[in-house]
């Protein structure tokens, strides 16, 4: 059988954990942040994991990450 491509786009967002969760960044960080608060602002900072719903679909798009 052939290799599977890695979804390229997806394998620069993403990250692994220890414990095989993936970790993503928020979004809407981006521009027009002078309507957000401060405390919004600092909390998009943070990294968080990706919800169980979707991690089938991340592994399909990155096999080997």
């Amino acid at each position: 059988m052939p290799k599977i491509k890695t979804c390229r786009a997806a394998a620069k967002r993403f990250k692994k954990t220890g414990t095989g969760k993936l970790v993503r960044n928020k979004a809407y960080k981006s521009h027009i942040l002078t309507k957000k608060s401060q405390k919004r602002k600092r909390n998009l900072r943070k990294s968080t994991v990706v919800d169980a719903t979707n991690l089938k679909a991340m592994r399909k798009a990155m096999p080997y990450i």
